[in-house]
């Protein structure tokens, strides 16, 4: 009887699940490591954090989605480092043996090394973290109705670093929740002294898209009141203030980190292996120095001629090398293995209802048909009917009564905190 070969998953993000995907019920044996029970839609965190839908609409139990599998397994560990010269993976809890091993770790927030702003700010790459900012948004109203002396003096407002997809659809969802729901939620506040700030380090917000997207944006953003402050960079925040490098500061106890992410690296490799905190690969996805090693998605760094400086660090290019890499693994011979090439689809964000930009190969448009094509692919991406019926549901019960009723401040109590 063939010996299955023992393929190793770090990371069950876009990458990792689609190829486990790829690999599922074929002639090999697969485990996926992850340190969360759970895959997440994370282009959707930004609305769990400004209440619109429910964690559990955009997360997937990764044993429910491998339940009727026959080769993957799931475990929930923490990796700690690897052994590549015993070709062993080690966590807290036990040592994992592979044949081939691929690192698909992806991503975290990048506070370029800033300890201050990373134990005060906010990021939001995880379910967790969008859960924090929302328990402490609503949190800071509570406390302001009971502190009515303190409600003019901007510690509420809302700062958000970075002018990205995550910073600018952020700030049109808290813009929309200013003007919609908290002055139903709070009568007797005036929320003319909340101010939604985002603050750019370039001179126009979704810098990597298209200019007709950039000046359609930044239009989007003044209507909806946000506070747009372009050219400025953040050089620290202390809990109450944020200052900028021109001199000035910002007063706010909400400050919302979405001005860049740095790969997850795993301990074990030499630093030559890594440009920018990701694993150098070939066109295979292959680490290089190494024979049985890959890494997919964010974590990869990859020069092609088309992109001699890497892929962006996006979900496409994340999905479609986990496929090529999945393909190439269930061929017989390794001289049919096809380089990967991206094929750029285009991108989009959302600035609140009816507002959106899409920049798409062959087409640009903005406006009301944005925005529907915006909520459309977004919902076909999600895994499960129920979970696409749930947030249907909530999308269509917030356009019509521009209300939500998931408004809810759930936080660890002080025993969990103390055994983490």
């Amino acid at each position: 009887m063939e010996t299955r070969e023992k393929i190793i998953i770090i990371g069950g993000g876009f990458a990792g699940l689609q190829l486990a995907k790829t690999l599922n019920n074929k002639n090999k044996k697969v485990i996926v490591l992850d340190r969360v029970n759970h895959h997440m839609f994370q282009p959707l965190f930004y609305q769990v954090a400004c209440g619109r839908i429910e964690p559990s609409n955009i997360s997937f139990p990764f044993r429910k989605i491998f339940q009727q599998s026959r080769n993957t397994q799931f475990r929930l560990t923490d990796v700690k480092s690897i052994d590549h010269a015993n070709n062993k993976v080690i966590t807290n809890e036990a040592e994992f043996t592979y044949d081939k091993l691929i690192i698909a770790t992806g991503c975290k927030t990048n506070f370029f090394g800033n300890k201050e702003l990373e134990s005060k700010a906010f990021g939001m790459k995880n379910t967790q973290e969008a859960i924090s900012i929302r328990n402490h948004v609503l949190m800071t109203f509570e406390k302001l109705i009971l502190e009515k002396s303190r409600s003019d003096d901007g510690n509420w407002n809302i700062v958000i670093v970075g002018s990205g997809p995550t910073g600018v659809e952020l700030a049109g969802a808290f813009s929309e929740m200013k003007k919609e729901i908290l002055p139903r939620d709070y009568p007797y506040m005036n929320f003319d002294h909340l101010e939604i700030i985002l603050v750019s380090s370039t001179e126009k917000p979704l810098a990597v898209m298209s200019p007709e997207a950039q000046e359609k944006s930044e239009k989007y953003l003044k209507e909806l009141g946000v506070k747009f402050l372009s050219g400025e960079v953040v050089t620290d925040y202390d809990g109450d203030k944020v200052y900028l490098k021109s001199g000035k500061d910002i007063p706010s106890n909400n400050v919302i980190w979405a001005a860049g992410v740095t790969g997850n690296v795993v301990d074990g490799f030499p630093f030559e292996n890594l440009i920018r905190n990701r694993y150098i690969v070939d066109r295979y996805n292959k680490v290089k120095g190494y024979e049985n090693i890959y890494a997919i998605g964010d974590i990869a760094y990859m020069e092609t001629p088309k992109y001699p400086q890497g892929h962006p660090q996006v979900a496409n290019v994340a999905i479609n090398q986990a496929k090529n890499l999945g393909k190439n693994f269930l061929k017989k011979n390794k001289s049919e293995w096809v380089e990967y090439e991206y094929k750029d689809q285009g991108s989009l964000a959302t600035i609140g209802k009816h507002r959106a930009v899409v920049d798409l190969p062959f087409i640009k448009f903005q406006g009301l048909f944005a925005w529907y094509f915006w909520m459309f692919l977004h919902l076909m991406l999600i895994l499960s009917v129920r979970n696409k019926l749930a947030i249907f549901f909530n999308w269509m019960w917030s356009y019509f009564n521009k209300d939500s009723s998931l408004r809810l401040i759930i936080a660890p109590n002080k025993k969990n905190n103390t055994q983490q």
